[in-house]
């Protein structure tokens, strides 16, 4: 089983410029030990002192919210495309 997993351009700088990766994870949990191995930099940005996702970073699975779907339950089908995408505020 594969996932294709796609950053926005504010993170490549933490992954040597890859805005793309493939994963065997099963799951969120999964995924973001994957990403702690395979890009160590790019997992303090995206995960708290305990080792949570932080709460700005939304995760979208096939362009559903993870959260819709069970969270960090939802089991990741083969083919499944994942994006990591930060929140953003700001304004006047």
């Amino acid at each position: 089983m594969a996932i294709k997993v796609t950053l926005p351009t504010a993170f490549t700088r933490h992954t040597d410029g890859r805005k793309q990766f493939d994963s065997t994870a099963e799951n969120l949990p999964a995924l973001l030990s994957d990403i702690d191995q395979t890009f160590p930099a790019l997992g303090t940005q995206i995960k708290d002192d305990d080792g949570k996702l932080r709460r700005f970073i939304n995760i979208y699975v096939n362009d559903e919210d993870i959260r819709f779907l069970g969270g960090e339950t939802y089991a990741f089908q083969d083919g499944d495309e994942i994006m990591l995408i930060p929140s953003i505020a700001g304004g006047c």
